[in-house]
């Protein structure tokens, strides 16, 4: 039976999602359901059935008309004809997803060799000339490095850049499969974003600590390597993510396959694109608020505060963002 619906949304897919092809969707469904019922009844095998249901009902062009979908069915002809889609296998979004991961990888170890390397002029400030000048020196290494993977990470993706400038589909299980890998990712992303969020809010107190000792620029040092590695969490998470939901939009959103990307009922749906992209960066811009205005007043002591009543307005930006369905 399952074969049966999945054969049905391959039909339907690339159809205009409307009330009058979704009920004719449905009907088809149904006409499909009884008749494997009743040549079970008789005694065929699944196999057979499945088989006899996708022969008799398995063609949209003939059932067009019946259907009342002769228009739609002929607009739709016209599209593929004008716009062909190229779709994307199931093997090839599970390999578009490991490259998407290690691309994360690669960005997010740029972002942090740039950040830490403010950190090596810092621990030789107070050295010896000879050790002085390792600082700079070795801070242009980082630099440099850092840089490298940024740059490498625009190459490491290039066999996928059609994704984004080519028409593309893929079907319900390729959809499925790529909601299922999405789920699992999921607690990694919470994990990372939440540590990398704690790091970021608690990269001053090693300023605090080593602020009266002998060794007081190990605080400024270490304030910069927790701040790398905490943006490496977050800018890892959230980059690895932004592929599956590059997969779950390639569908026409006018198509009933335009769907396949949706939300499961249980999570969060908005009102806009705006609002997703709103709560989407609201704690990322938090922390950057709170970085800047830490780094320009070094009032440590004051700034976290900014953390609790963030906390407090994330939950009315959610309320007024979300949509109630």
């Amino acid at each position: 039976m399952e074969t049966i619906k999945n054969y049905l949304e391959a039909m339907f897919a690339g159809m205009p999602d409307t009330p009058e092809v979704r009920k004719a969707k449905a009907e088809l469904l149904q006409m499909m359901e009884d008749k494997y019922s009743e040549l079970r009844e008789q005694g065929q095998s699944e196999n057979t059935a499945v088989g006899t249901v996708i022969s008799e009902f398995g063609n949209l062009d003939e059932l067009a008309e019946d259907l009342g979908l002769k228009k739609e069915v002929e607009e739709f002809h016209e599209t593929e004809s004008a716009n062909p889609r190229r779709q994307i296998s199931r093997d090839e979004a599970a390999a578009f997803i490991e490259n998407r991961i290690k691309k994360s990888l690669f960005r997010a170890l740029g972002v942090m060799l740039c950040i830490i390397s403010v950190a090596c002029p810092i621990l030789t400030a107070q050295s010896e000339k000879r050790i002085l000048l390792a600082g700079p020196a070795l801070m242009f290494v980082c630099i440099a490095l850092g840089v490298g993977f940024l740059v490498y990470s625009g190459f490491v993706d290039s066999d996928w850049k059609f994704i984004g400038k080519q028409l593309c589909f893929i079907d319900m299980n390729t959809a499925s499969y790529v909601k299922e890998r999405r789920r699992g990712f999921e607690g990694i992303r919470a994990i990372c974003v939440t540590i990398g969020i704690i790091l970021c809010i608690v990269c001053w107190v090693p300023c605090m600590l080593f602020a009266m000792t002998a060794r007081v620029t190990f605080g400024p040092a270490m304030m910069f390597m927790i701040v790398g590695i905490g943006v490496f969490l977050i800018v890892y998470a959230n980059s690895a993510s932004k592929g599956f939901d590059m997969l779950l939009r390639v569908n026409d959103t006018k198509t009933i396959s335009g769907g396949y990307g949706e939300p499961a009922p249980s999570e969060v749906k908005y009102i806009s694109k705006t609002a997703e992209t709103i709560v989407v960066c609201y704690w990322p811009v938090i922390t950057c608020l709170y970085l800047i205005l830490s780094f320009l007043t070094f009032r440590w002591d004051l700034t976290w505060i900014m953390w609790p009543i963030a906390a407090v307005a994330h939950r009315a930006v959610v309320i007024n963002c979300r949509r109630d369905d």
